[in-house]
């Protein structure tokens, strides 16, 4: 049973909702934003100046009760005293190295750093511990802080290394980019305050509680697993690899996914965070996207090309079998000579009562000048197209079978972009409509087969099968 208090879907959609009102084409950005923080994860926002991640930032702090915020533009200038606070006068007066620590970091429950990458060793050093640990050296005890979540933000992806084991910090890591054509629109005509502030009230500490509760009895699932081992796989063979941390902090983000909607358990659908937890570069992202969407999840639009090849075979042999003369020379001469003569006098052309018997000599003619073929012959290019309509319908249906549960799947899922959504659900659409259009062709084909001339007298042999490649296999 859900936990008292474990917030509904439909409340966090709420707050999705209020933190994504008005920030054109920020709404990954927005679900990553506050599913990193409610699973305790920080999140990184890479972008240019100007695209809403300082104000993305500030209205995920709305979304907690009670939870301070702090923000700060870093620089190589800047002090850990802009950070962490200053230092206690009265504590030195006491010979103790400690910072007033209230309105800073240590104390903040969401908080903003700009700029991320540019802090001086001093500063990362101290970072570290913080954002790992949920704790603070101040002085000589180590404080607990109430950190829920720090959202980073850079232009660019650190080159230094010595900078990789900060930048891990950050489980989720997303691209924000200036708006596109299609919003640029939307863009001018935004009313000038947008803040985000009507809605779901925000998130209380029983709430989180209650989430993180609900997280810690999600199990995963055969297919999140063997998801997992997948990707692993994948990884090493583009020699990349995630740490074990990384994959811990990981199960723990997709544990909550799956908390929040309600689920008991993290599947395979829960990948789709592939790009966000284990890229980093632009590239990278689009990779695991495609791996994901491709390899793992199949929702994109299939090509069929081996059946493709197949209904174009057939279609060349029906037009040969169609087009071939006949076996008797003497005859189809004949045929040739009195249909030229027929259309030079006119037979066939007229369209009043008196005109149908010419009509039919002229369709006879037009006959005796087409191969005949046995019925053998004709059951036989029957079976085979049969045969391969079969196998496109029972591939048809497996297809539009998998749509649809994918389809019902994505109802359900909180986290999951609807433009995401709506590119699988498509791309499915896309595959069955040209499953489709091949199906008519074959069928088609096999109209043109049952329509040859036939003559009962001709040796019943069966011709050989149409050459067919062997079809891929998945």
């Amino acid at each position: 049973m859900p936990l008292p208090d474990l917030p509904t879907p439909e409340r966090l959609g709420a707050l999705l909702h209020r933190l994504a009102a008005g920030l054109l084409e920020r709404d990954t950005a927005a679900r990553l934003a506050l599913l990193g923080a409610l699973a305790g994860e920080h999140v990184l926002l890479i972008g240019p100046p100007g695209t809403a991640k300082s104000e993305l930032a500030r209205r995920l702090h709305r979304a907690f009760a009670g939870a301070s915020y702090f923000e700060r533009l870093l620089t190589r200038f800047s002090t850990p005293e802009e950070l962490f606070g200053p230092l206690s006068l009265k504590s030195l007066e006491d010979d103790r190295y400690e910072r007033l620590t209230t309105g800073f970091l240590p104390t903040a429950g969401i908080a903003f750093l700009d700029e991320v990458f540019k802090a001086n060793s001093a500063i990362l050093n101290a970072l570290l511990t913080l954002l790992n640990e949920r704790e603070f050296d101040n002085g000589s005890g180590r404080q607990r802080t109430p950190l829920i979540s720090v959202v980073g933000a850079s232009n660019e992806l650190p080159a230094d290394e010595a900078l990789q084991a900060f930048f891990d910090r950050f489980l989720l890591r997303v691209p924000v980019a200036p708006v596109g054509d299609a919003s640029f629109e939307a863009l001018l005509r935004l009313p000038p305050a947008q803040a985000g502030e009507a809605g779901a009230s925000p998130l209380t500490e029983a709430e989180r509680q209650a989430i993180g509760q609900a997280a810690q009895r999600v199990h995963l699932s055969a297919e999140a697993v063997a998801a997992c081992t997948a990707l692993r796989a994948w990884l090493a063979a583009q020699g990349k690899a995630v740490s074990d941390r990384r994959w811990r902090q990981w199960v723990g983000l997709m544990r909550t996914a799956a908390a929040t909607e309600h689920r008991t358990q993290v599947d395979g659908l829960d990948l789709w965070l592939a790009p966000y937890v284990a890229g980093a570069a632009a590239d990278e992202m689009a990779a695991l996207a495609e791996w994901f969407e491709a390899d793992w999840l199949h929702a994109v639009p299939q090509t069929f090309e081996w059946l493709t090849r197949a209904v174009e075979a057939f279609e060349q042999q029906l037009q040969i079998e169609q087009t071939a003369p006949p076996e008797d020379a003497a005859e189809a001469d004949d045929a040739a000579g009195k249909l030229a003569l027929a259309r030079a006098i006119g037979l066939g052309e007229g369209s009043d009562a008196g005109s149908a018997m010419p009509r039919l000599t002229l369709a006879g003619l037009e006959a005796r000048m087409r191969r005949h073929y046995s019925p053998v012959h004709i059951a036989a290019r029957l079976t085979q197209t049969d045969e391969l309509i079969g196998h496109t319908l029972a591939h048809h249906t497996a297809l539009a079978s998998e749509a649809l549960a994918l389809a019902e799947r994505l109802q359900a899922r909180l986290w999951i972009p609807p433009h995401l959504a709506e590119r699988w659900n498509a791309a499915h659409a896309e595959s069955l409509e040209r499953l489709q259009a091949l199906l008519a062709r074959l069928q088609q084909a096999r109209a043109g087969f049952a329509e040859l001339p036939v003559d009962e007298a001709l040796p019943a042999i069966a011709p050989a099968p149409v050459p067919l490649e062997e079809p891929a296999t998945a």
